[in-house]
């Protein structure tokens, strides 16, 4: 039995926070992303799944698009440590130099935005694995985590 026929890719990463000014000003300041649009009206089937959604925007840099939502009564807490999630994302970029430039764009942006940070982690120093990918991780200001790497003379 063969596989589907089909290649998956990935066309956003969805961002709840109960603050959406300061996750929107971090995701434009950090990453030069632009808002593309905002919803404030669901389907029955959104709001089933995410009850209390009020708002819904896209950010986007590149072909990277984060939609960032709010909730009524989001309990403010974080996921478990030790539960089943997504422990975080890998983004891709060209030159180990942009790795370089990003983190010193979030120590930036991160002394520009004011927003209350679920996490006091600053970002990791560049690491290189044993076959040359080089790898960034920095938090968003609702705790979660981003991992910048560069493939250069490493199989991606």
């Amino acid at each position: 039995m063969n596989g589907l026929e089909i290649a998956p890719r990935v066309h956003h990463l969805a961002i709840q926070t109960d603050d959406m000014d300061a996750t929107i000003t971090w995701y434009r300041e950090f990453l030069g992303a632009t808002v593309e649009w905002s919803l404030d009206s669901f389907s029955p089937l959104t709001h089933e799944r995410l009850p209390g959604i009020r708002k819904l925007v896209e950010l986007k840099k590149g072909d990277l698009r984060f939609h960032v939502f709010d909730r009524a009564g989001h309990s403010q807490a974080g996921p478990d440590p030790l539960g089943y999630q997504y422990q975080h994302v890998g983004i891709t970029v060209d030159e180990p130099e942009q790795l370089v430039e990003l983190r010193e764009q979030w120590l930036r942006a991160r002394e520009r935005v004011d927003a209350g940070w679920a996490r006091e982690e600053p970002p990791t120093d560049i690491v290189v694995d044993d076959d040359g990918m080089q790898s960034l991780y920095v938090l968003d200001p609702n705790g979660l985590e981003l991992e910048f790497v560069c493939f250069t003379g490493a199989d991606s």
